[in-house]
């Protein structure tokens, strides 16, 4: 049995939740962010360590699903740059697509206080490889409500990525974790593409203090990292872009993304 197998058996074993009250109990569009690269193989050990209330999301039966995300930026890389250097107003603005769904939202996310994610999103219609007037009008409200003026500035493709994800509930503080495998960057003119099988994503979504499944994590040595599909994506295909804020990452985890190999 692989490690993903492992994965799939202890997802099988959560009681199961719908996606309607998930979003009721847990919606999370303002949220303290943490991600942890993890290897595969350990995430048996993190299932089994969370408490025995936490549920699993489950839709026709099914309890993981594949994302795909296209991410937009401007040529200069504003978003791309505003993270790298810290900035307090920065942004990402992307495509998400749900492909066991087939559904497509516009989502734009921004700084809150004190560190804190804001998430807007709306459902998506258009064609998914660009910005159409409605998306674009509702990415420009959205940046000027966190005091981004983007009047004059283009929004072109820039990064690509695509996974597999569970999402775990937490009854007990009303918080998030999810767990993505069989991670995915490319370039959206297929010049690049980096692919990583033995190491998982996992993020908790709850509030500043944390949750059960952080200090879980923390009780494994596994410490949150400055891990951003976005931002460490685009430093692994693009090198000549500044990166000192996830090359710790990339050194620590994904190293063959250095030096040009497959990961």
């Amino acid at each position: 049995m692989t490690a993903l197998d492992s994965l799939g058996t202890a997802v099988g074993t959560l009681a199961p939740i719908g996606l309607g009250e998930l979003v009721a109990r847990a919606e999370l569009l303002t949220r303290f962010d943490r991600k942890y690269v993890v290897p595969v193989a350990d995430l048996p050990f993190v299932f089994g360590g969370l408490e025995e209330d936490v549920q699993v999301l489950e839709i026709d039966g099914e309890r993981q699903f594949g994302y795909r995300s296209l991410y937009f930026d401007t040529p200069e890389l504003h978003g791309y740059l505003g993270a790298a250097r810290r900035r307090r107003r920065r942004f990402k603005l992307r495509i998400r697509t749900y492909l066991d769904s087939d559904e497509h939202f516009v989502e734009v996310k921004t700084r809150g206080p004190r560190g804190t994610t804001i998430k807007h999103r709306m459902p998506y219609g258009g064609e998914v490889g660009q910005l159409d007037g409605d998306a674009r009008a509702f990415a420009d409200a959205v940046l000027a409500g966190a005091g981004i003026d983007a009047t004059g500035l283009r929004f072109v493709p820039t990064l690509r990525t695509t996974y597999r994800r569970s999402t775990l509930f937490l009854p007990a503080t009303a918080s998030r974790l999810t767990v993505d495998t069989a991670l995915t960057w490319s370039l959206p003119d297929g010049s690049a593409a980096l692919r990583t099988n033995d190491r998982a994503v996992v993020e908790t979504k709850a509030g500043r203090a944390g949750c059960a499944a952080d200090r879980l994590m923390w009780s494994l040595k596994h410490r949150p990292c400055p891990v951003s599909k976005y931002g460490t994506g685009l430093a692994a295909l693009r090198p000549e872009l500044p990166a000192h804020r996830w090359l710790p990452v990339l050194r620590r985890h994904f190293p063959t993304a250095l030096d040009g190999s497959p990961v």
